[in-house]
């Protein structure tokens, strides 16, 4: 009696499953010899990039002056054959309406991407080197810029977003998000790959700092844990659906600091120079040079009631 109802119990469990209403929008078609982009393969390209961006200090530990260029070059290899196949996968997994196009185009495509991103890398590599010297420079706790780079998970956020940026401009579906996401999971920093960066951008401790879509951030810019830049929340448009490319995040000037559990929210404003003390809710555009604090913000308030 128990086996009877054990089968009926899985049994119509597995209609009400199967049943198309269910999964309508869950559902992925598979086309022939496609497959969705890896997690797996995307961390490996992610080492990848991190051995041939931070040589030493990533993959080949006997790395030297006269052996880099051969590591490189197996590297730059192994990565441009990884990343094309990825890309590839996206490419099919973002366009339905791909089914019919030739596998020849699309692989021609995403190897396209591939190379575009690699000849980038030299590009990525400067910016980071302004990263991790802003980091050594605003924590007098790093004792060298090798523990930075080595051991600090703003470093490691930021390297994951930069590498997913240049992926996302060049139009890439699915997969940056998916590299950013990896960096959030590891340091619980979250920064959207479609955000604009500028250099020696250093986040210190991070935990719980989230970087939203739309997003800038100028030059020498310095965020702490637990700050977010926050997007507007929108009205829906007329058929009750959520507005999408709109620019809703906030815009940071250059030689800007944010100090812990901040929020700025919406498109405003912090200009030049200004200090961001922590635990602040700013929904309105900050002057140059201006130091925020709860204080402040309270006395501003009190002054437009009076």
């Amino acid at each position: 009696m128990d086996i009877q109802r054990h089968s009926s119990v899985l049994g119509d469990t597995v209609e009400k499953l199967s049943d198309e209403a269910s999964y309508k929008q869950l559902f992925h078609a598979y086309r022939d010899e496609e497959a969705l982009p890896s997690n797996e393969i995307l961390r490996k390209i992610v080492d990848l990039c991190r051995a041939i961006l931070f040589p030493g200090y990533y993959g080949n530990a006997r790395i030297s002056k006269q052996t880099i260029r051969f590591h490189t070059g197996v590297n730059v290899e192994t990565l441009h054959a990884l990343l094309s196949r990825q890309i590839y996968a996206g490419l099919c997994f973002a366009d339905s309406s791909c089914a019919t196009c030739p596998e020849e185009r699309i692989s021609a495509e995403a190897e396209r991407i591939s190379e575009t991103f690699i000849a980038a890398l030299p590009r990525i590599r400067a910016l980071l080197a302004t990263d991790a010297e802003a980091t050594f420079n605003g924590d007098p706790a790093a004792r060298d810029p090798g523990e930075v780079i080595f051991c600090y998970p703003g470093l490691r956020a930021i390297g994951n977003y930069r590498i997913a940026h240049e992926l996302y401009v060049l139009g890439v579906p699915y997969i940056p998000r998916m590299i950013t996401e990896m960096a959030h999971s590891e340091t619980g920093i979250d920064i959207h790959p479609g955000a604009e960066i500028g250099h020696h951008f250093s986040i210190d401790h991070g935990t719980g700092t989230v970087i939203g879509e739309t997003s800038v951030i100028g030059h020498h810019v310095r965020l702490f844990q637990g700050v977010s830049l926050a997007g507007e929340k929108l009205p829906p448009d007329e058929n009750g659906n959520a507005i999408r490319g709109v620019a809703r995040h906030p815009i940071v000037g250059d030689y800007v600091t944010v100090y812990s559990n901040s929020t700025l929210i919406g498109k405003i404003h912090i200009g030049e120079g200004a200090t961001i003390c922590g635990n602040v809710w700013i929904a309105e555009d900050v002057p140059a040079g201006v130091v925020v604090t709860q204080r402040s913000i309270e006395r501003s308030e009190m002054a437009k009631i009076k």
